[in-house]
């Protein structure tokens, strides 16, 4: 038998380049993205949430810089400009009360104070008082409502009348109460910075409640999860299974739930201010502004417009935002 005349022939080897082209290309085909992209990738396509979102960094950047700011047009929120009123009608002179390139939102009548210099200082105090008073309330309903649902038992049942209680208790008739009768002097505090305190204290207790009790929902359901389970069967101690493996899949719905509260908290400080029992003069509020305003609705109206616009943009803006972060954090979302 002859052997045939031609050998066959292996096929080439690939080489180490266009392996490496082929590992790339399956490990690109199949990477995931994380929860955290995912999230973005649907806020980035909700062009209002969006753009509450710029504004409301526009406006912390105000807050902060708002010495800065006030500077660079020339005025200071407690500068009186007495030659700028009419002293029969103690109401600014000129159109729109008073504006104009000194003066870009026109002056207060009677003091004759710069409102666009009051209005970025007023920022500083409504933001201060909204995002601390949330923390304080997203602090303690996290803890209180996770230590309810995981526990459960006679925890869960004084922790839920407790919420049962304070939700039921009327807040505002209770701050002006308090801040009725405060020291002006406290804890190294005075005057504009004890009623500050007590506000942010104030509002971020009775705001737990809320935050706790959709805390304590979503740990029932977690604390019954399969990995919650092999935890457990693995040795897990409690503590570690609450803060390693249920307070992570808390973070979502906490954050939605802060950004929905910080307008709340806002609009509080404004009616507390409004009601003369906030920040007192001269300091710079929106709400306090409003109050002032009445007596000069008819005579000079931008006077109570502005205050009025700052305070309806900055809530528009959180809620726009906090809708967007919502429907993006939610793994059943479609948007």
């Amino acid at each position: 038998m002859t052997a045939p005349l031609h050998e066959p022939t292996a096929e080439a080897a690939p080489s180490a380049a266009e392996e490496a082209a082929v590992v790339g290309a399956d490990a690109k085909a199949v990477q995931g993205r994380s929860l955290g992209r995912i999230a973005w990738e649907r806020l980035k396509r909700d062009k209002l949430a969006l753009s509450g979102g710029v504004v409301v960094l526009l406006l912390i950047v105000i807050a902060i810089l708002a010495p800065v700011i006030a500077n660079l047009v020339g005025q200071d929120p407690e500068t009186h400009h007495e030659d700028l009123i009419d002293p029969l009608f103690s109401t600014p002179t000129g159109s729109l009360g008073g504006i104009s390139g000194d003066h870009l939102l026109g002056v207060e009548p009677v003091s004759g104070r710069d409102i666009f210099a009051r209005i970025v200082y007023g920022a500083r105090v409504s933001l201060l008082v909204g995002f601390l008073s949330a923390l304080v309330a997203v602090a303690l309903g996290t803890v209180l409502g996770i230590l309810a649902g995981f526990f459960g038992g006679w925890v869960d049942a004084a922790i839920s009348r407790v919420m049962d209680g304070l939700l039921a208790f009327p807040q505002l008739l209770f701050i002006i109460a308090l801040v009725s009768v405060m020291p002006n002097e406290m804890l190294g505090l005075t005057g504009t910075g004890v009623r500050l305190f007590v506000m942010i204290l104030v509002i971020g207790f009775f705001g737990w409640p809320y935050v706790g009790r959709v805390v304590r929902g979503q740990t029932l359901s977690l604390r019954e999860r399969e990995y919650v389970e092999a935890a457990r069967s693995l040795g897990a101690g409690r503590f570690y299974i609450l803060f390693k493996e249920l307070l992570p899949n808390l973070v979502a719905p906490i954050i939605v739930y802060t950004t929905m509260m910080i307008p709340t908290n806002i609009l509080t400080e404004a009616a507390l201010s409004f009601l003369g029992v906030g920040v007192k003069p001269p300091t710079a509020s929106w709400g306090q502004m409003l109050s002032s305003a009445i007596d000069y609705y008819d005579s000079d109206p931008m006077y109570m417009v502005i205050p009025g616009v700052a305070i309806f943009i900055t809530v528009l803006s959180f809620n726009l935002f906090g809708d967007g972060v919502r429907d993006a954090l939610d793994p059943k979302g479609s948007r």
